[in-house]
């Protein structure tokens, strides 16, 4: 049996953080980081939603720990809000989701993304990273309430951050196409998704704003199409390194995608062929369409300047050796192996890790 649920509305276009005045809050707690406190932004988008009263919690960093969770909820619980609004990228998303969780607290949960590339906005997922190890959080009640994709506030996006984005975005559209649990809904949604941040990156990468409301629209739909049909190995085998090596999530996802495409085709390879053509990457075969996906996905890399190699993304080879069974064990016992189309096992991980070392 399959089953879509999406309780999340979503809004978008220029302007529209307007709607979160019509959530009709009366305590706000606004979470984003420093920078949007510092410039401006999370003072704009708490008036926008007309609270009666709010504050701000700007403790927001990369890769946000338990810690900082905790500290978080601390301040939902002293503050009691009847909603969150989470401003920033899926750092500040993730954080704000564990905030509610741990807090106990009933509050509705909005998010304002400002990168295109989690999907979070629209999940039943949150990242947190302990001791060099990124865990995901899984439950229902971490969808947000709504979603606003305002690309007013993609304008000073960099090209780096659009590139690490856009590359996570393609990295759930090919797990979800491919994840055990996949419907024909999900992969309506991870087809045009893909389609869209495909075609759309390099222009969003070179500044083009005219782009980057459709590459944020699909890094949505990506979203809901994984959190139903699940990931696999590739998210798996990143958010172990990404703990352990501080290299961005998206980054490492377009490191190791060929490397897990080649892994997963003997049972994926008629999922991996209708994406390629859903894309326009053709191919008269599944193994020619196979081997255009995988090729079109290096080219992009190339084009949008990221690194073919985790040498290349700065990850100490020392360490990587050192760490490699920790690695291999954190990624086997992640969540996201368990709708992975090929059963993982070490072997595999170890092949992966060796050939994405170098590229």
């Amino acid at each position: 049996m399959n089953e879509f649920v999406c309780m999340t509305r979503v809004v978008s276009g220029r302007g529209s953080i307007s709607a979160l005045k019509e959530l009709h809050l009366q305590r706000l707690l606004l979470v984003t980081d420093p920078f949007f406190a510092r410039n401006g932004t999370a003072e704009q988008v708490a008036q926008a939603a007309q609270a009666e009263c709010y504050e701000i919690y700007d403790r927001v960093e990369p890769d946000p720990g338990v810690t900082l969770a905790a500290e978080g909820a601390a301040k939902v619980r002293a503050f009691q809000p009847d909603g969150i609004v989470a401003l920033g990228g899926g750092s500040a998303i993730d954080c704000a989701k564990a905030m509610l969780y741990f807090s106990g607290s009933g509050a509705c949960l909005a998010a304002v993304p400002t990168t295109s590339g989690s999907g979070s906005e629209v999940t039943d997922f949150a990242i947190l990273t302990h001791d060099g190890v990124k865990h995901p959080l899984v439950d229902a009640r971490l969808r947000p309430t709504m979603a606003v994709l305002d690309d007013g506030l993609l304008t000073q996006l960099p090209p780096q951050l659009a590139a690490d984005g856009g590359f996570d975005v393609l990295a759930h559209c090919l797990e979800a196409c491919a994840a055990i649990n996949a419907s024909p809904i999900t992969d309506a949604l991870a087809h045009a998704a893909f389609a869209a941040a495909y075609a759309g990156l390099p222009a969003s990468f070179a500044g083009q704003q005219s782009a980057r409301l459709p590459v944020h629209l699909a890094a949505t739909m990506a979203g809901m199409a994984f959190t139903q049909a699940g990931l696999g190995l590739c998210h798996a085998i990143s958010h172990s390194l990404g703990g352990a090596f501080h290299i961005p999530h998206g980054r490492l996802n377009g490191i190791l995608l060929p490397w897990v495409m080649d892994c997963n085709t003997p049972a994926a390879s008629r999922a991996y062929a209708r994406l390629a053509r859903a894309a326009g990457l053709g191919g008269s075969t599944d193994t020619l369409a196979v081997r255009n996906l995988r090729g079109g996905l290096i080219r992009l890399r190339t084009r949008l300047r990221l690194p073919a190699s985790l040498v290349q993304a700065g990850a100490d080879l020392a360490l990587l050796r050192e760490k490699q069974d920790a690695l291999v064990e954190a990624a086997l016992a992640d969540p996201c192996c368990r709708t992975n189309p090929v059963e993982p096992d070490a072997r595999c991980i170890r092949q992966i890790l060796e050939a994405a070392r170098h590229g």
